[in-house]
């Protein structure tokens, strides 16, 4: 593992595929531009609309959203992942895996998480969410990707951040990044946001990187933003605050190593 620029890009997505494929390109650019070596996008960054619609194109969204991420992959030369996008379960017209998918610089799928922990909540604000009425839970906990320059690397998608034994199931791995790409409520993403994903790098000890949505998105949909870059001690090294853009910032596994011989609390598990 090497030190590397990451990028964590932060977007508002609408019900419209092709224009949040253009507004991620220019992104990816962007943070290229900036030295960036490994880019995520946010959860939804291929269409975040009313969940029938997104149900009812599904289709066109995986195609379209794979191919996206495996061209940008090789233009720019860079790791990326696509931090959740609809996939078509063969045989249940119903439903759709919430997926993402991490692709190398040549194209290659290296790996691929489907959603386990859906968002079904009544918030105090007066919204409902029902992720199970359209998503098919994932059925296995994702595993790390061990990348020669870039490290241990651990996916997972917005509502898991709120499930540490997914975390700490990666920790057992060797987890060195940790991708939680979100759509994160703005009603929860004030209070529950920063707090989880720094918890999240604090007991791993490893780098958070969390791509967000931000903003309007249709009618009453409104996210919290605040796509961050969060180093093992559970610094906040860059926040993309509440418009498009990104954070960026270096992962060092000098910084990791460092972090664990300072504060060895996976070498104290008692129970595992």
């Amino acid at each position: 593992m090497k030190p590397y620029l990451a990028a964590a890009i932060q977007m508002t997505s609408k019900p419209d595929l092709d224009k949040n494929l253009v507004e991620a390109e220019e992104l990816i650019e962007l943070a290229v531009r900036r030295g960036a070596e490994l880019i995520g996008l946010p959860e939804n960054f291929a269409f975040l609309g009313e969940e029938e619609d997104k149900l009812s194109q599904a289709k066109e969204i995986s195609q379209k959203a794979q191919k996206f991420l495996k061209t940008m992959a090789q233009r720019f030369q860079v790791t990326i992942l696509g931090g959740g996008f609809p996939v078509p379960v063969e045989g249940d017209p119903s439903k759709a895996y919430n997926t993402a998918i991490l692709v190398d610089p040549t194209g290659k799928e290296l790996y691929r998480y489907q959603k386990v922990h859906l968002f079904d909540v009544d918030l105090p604000d007066g919204n409902t969410y029902q992720e199970s009425s359209t998503v098919m839970p994932g059925s296995q906990l994702p595993d790390i990707y061990p990348s020669q320059d870039l490290g241990n690397l651990g996916l997972s998608i917005c509502y898991d951040v709120r499930f540490p034994e997914l975390y700490r199931h990666l920790s057992h791995q060797g987890v060195d990044v940790l991708f939680i790409p979100a759509a994160f409520t703005a009603f929860t993403g004030k209070d529950h946001w920063q707090v989880l994903l720094q918890a999240r790098a604090i007991e791993n000890t490893c780098y958070i990187i969390a791509p967000a949505q931000t903003g309007n998105h249709y009618a009453r949909r409104f996210t919290h933003g605040h796509a961050v870059i969060i180093d093992p001690w559970g610094i906040i090294l860059e926040d993309a605050g509440q418009q498009p853009g990104m954070a960026l910032a270096e992962i060092n596994p000098q910084r990791i190593k460092q972090v664990r011989q300072q504060m060895p609390s996976l070498q104290h598990r008692v129970f595992m």
